[in-house]
């Protein structure tokens, strides 16, 4: 699933380890969700969005990698 996760954190000047430290998770979880490879629960996504002050719709977009939005 794209996210704008690894903008947002970077935008905060926040590394991996931080974000990961912030939501009780590895830093693998992390890298993994930004690369696209690992989808978090929705506990996480809530947490996620928590963490960003945003909706979870404004971290995630469900379309397919090929998919442009409209």
């Amino acid at each position: 699933m794209k996210n704008s996760l690894q903008k947002r954190r970077l935008d905060r000047g926040w590394s991996q380890q931080h974000l990961a430290d912030e939501l009780g998770v590895s830093r693998q979880t992390i890298i993994s969700i930004e690369r696209g490879r690992f989808d978090p629960s929705l506990p996480l996504a809530f947490r996620l969005a928590e963490v960003f002050e945003c909706r979870i719709e404004e971290l995630f977009d469900p379309r397919p990698e090929d998919t442009e939005p409209s």
